[in-house]
């Protein structure tokens, strides 16, 4: 879906010439995920689009920070917060925290978000279903399988979405795998970004399985009692869902900002907590937390 795709932004040469384009890529912080059978985190949103900069103007990057699991079944997950590129004379571009994964009590279906969470499963014979993801940032989580109402009894959720891919649907025993996110060589490595967390499952009968984390950061689903597995950091990532009462969801991971600028045309100005290296003809700036870049 976004991972041909790339920015373009134009700024006036600092040296007197013409304007000159740099790529970026902003996911935003992955969603949090629930307890007891709780459904996948969905990854943060991930965004690309082109914008004309104004040379000397300051432009502010804010990164999402991933969404709080939970060991409360009657909450969902928290959302990622959302990354955010904004400045004069362009439009903000926002990309939206993933959806928290659904809860195990009532309606366990998972949030809306950059990519939605998966639904928990609550053991009311319902398959709920995952969360909406944001058109042209990610897509939704996976519904919870409706577990029967007489033994072997099977309790397990959906995987949350990725920025590449749905977050797979729980099928009897086994969880759904969190969706894929999508893979940006930007850096100058090819490198998955924003995957979905996975469902959580309990042990109740043979074959019983979790969720895997989806490409780019997931967190896998716990099983049997085990807590949920944090999305990784900077990948908006989101979190796998706990499987049991008193067990957390895990976190979502954190967003990322990358700024690929021509060397030629780099101002070297800037804030913020930022990793700066280089590919080919290009200089990297990878903004891991709030920061600034004057064009």
């Amino acid at each position: 879906m976004l991972g041909a795709a790339k920015l373009s932004l134009y700024a006036a040469n600092p040296s007197g010439g013409g304007p000159y384009s740099i790529t970026y890529l902003a996911v935003a912080g992955g969603g949090g995920a629930s307890c007891s059978d709780g459904g996948g985190g969905g990854a943060g949103g991930l965004l690309t689009s082109t914008l004309n900069l104004t040379f000397g103007s300051v432009y502010t990057v804010t990164v999402g920070d991933g969404g709080a699991g939970t060991n409360d079944n009657t909450v969902n997950g928290a959302n990622g917060g959302n990354s955010v590129i904004s400045g004069t004379g362009i439009t903000t571009v926002t990309a939206i925290g993933g959806g928290g994964g659904g809860k195990a009590s009532g309606t366990t279906t998972g949030s809306v978000g950059g990519s939605g969470g998966g639904a928990g499963n609550g053991g009311n014979g319902v398959s709920d279903p995952g969360g909406a993801g944001t058109a042209g940032q990610g897509y939704a989580g996976g519904a919870s399988f409706p577990q029967p109402g007489s033994a072997p009894f099977k309790y397990a959720a959906g995987g949350g979405g990725g920025a590449g891919a749905v977050g797979a649907d729980a099928v009897s025993a086994s969880a759904g795998n969190g969706g894929d996110g999508v893979q940006s060589s930007i850096t100058g490595s090819a490198i998955y970004y924003a995957g979905g967390g996975g469902g959580a499952a309990l042990l109740t009968s043979a074959g019983t399985q979790a969720g895997t984390g989806g490409q780019g950061g997931g967190g896998a689903g716990g099983i049997d009692g085990a807590a949920g597995t944090n999305g990784t950091a900077n990948t908006g990532g989101g979190g796998g869902g706990g499987a049991g009462g008193g067990v957390s969801g895990g976190n979502g991971g954190s967003g990322v900002v990358i700024l690929a600028i021509p060397t030629t045309n780099y101002t070297g100005t800037y804030s913020g907590t930022v990793t700066i290296t280089t590919s080919g003809s290009n200089t990297i700036l990878k903004f891991t937390a709030n920061g600034t870049y004057t064009a």
